[in-house]
């Protein structure tokens, strides 16, 4: 079986890391390392993961401090060279404040912490993060944030769509795509975008507490085998 090596990225603050290292490393036998965030050189790894958590206690804004983190010139060279990079929840604050992604994640519109259980709807283009799941799929994975609203200018919003950079949208079960399946305010819906190449991936849901029956369901794993699988494919 073939063993990608994740680097996974700790702030001061974050909390989801080991969550992450769990499932990548107990439940899909993929190799795995935490990082401090002073980490200067990404070359011995294959994927980054910027997990969730509240870094430098969402001072300023949520993702605003650790943009500055000596490891986030590492993680902008690593996904420059086209390698996989994704950030879950504070993770896809991180990237966005740092423009590997567009747009802003603001406070829910309930202006309440939201932690639930909700479904996804894969939509757009290509990307190593999801290839595996099919097009117009439901996963269903958590949420757990008080700062979710994805939001970007009309332009970008358009942008996204027409280019097919957003990956995942909040939906109900059967995959209606409706306010109701909205958990935050994000506008249309959006839950997960990437950028133009398709390897850096930002989502507000956590695939890593989606990564076995015993927490709820197993939907999350869908996303590292996608990645996981590709490898596979390049060796063979």
């Amino acid at each position: 079986m073939v063993s990608m090596k994740f680097a996974i990225i700790r702030f001061p603050g974050t909390w989801s890391d080991r969550d992450c290292y769990h499932v990548l490393h107990n439940v899909l036998e993929q190799q795995a390392e935490i990082l401090w965030h002073r980490e200067t050189d990404l070359s011995r790894f294959d994927a980054v993961v910027l997990p969730g958590g509240f870094s430098y206690g969402d001072y300023l804004r949520t993702g605003a401090i650790a943009r500055f983190s000596p490891v986030m010139e590492a993680v902008a060279s690593f996904a420059e060279a086209g390698r996989p990079v994704i950030g879950i929840c504070n993770g896809f604050q991180v990237l966005c404040e740092s423009h590997l992604l567009p747009g802003a994640l603001m406070r829910n519109q309930s202006l309440e912490f939201r932690c639930e259980w909700v479904h996804l709807r894969r939509e757009g283009g290509a990307t190593p993060w999801a290839d595996g799941i099919a097009d117009g799929e439901v996963i269903r994975v958590p949420i757990s944030h008080g700062e979710g609203n994805y939001y970007a200018d009309a332009k970008t919003l358009d942008e996204l769509e027409l280019k097919g950079r957003v990956v995942f949208r909040y939906c109900d079960a059967a995959g209606e795509v409706t306010p109701a399946a909205n958990p935050n305010g994000s506008a249309r819906n959006i839950a997960g975008i990437i950028n133009a190449r398709g390897n850096v991936l930002g989502m507000m849901p956590h695939p890593e507490r989606a990564g076995e029956a015993l927490v709820g369901g197993s939907d999350g794993n869908r996303m590292w085998e996608s990645l996981i699988g590709q490898a596979v494919a390049l060796v063979g």
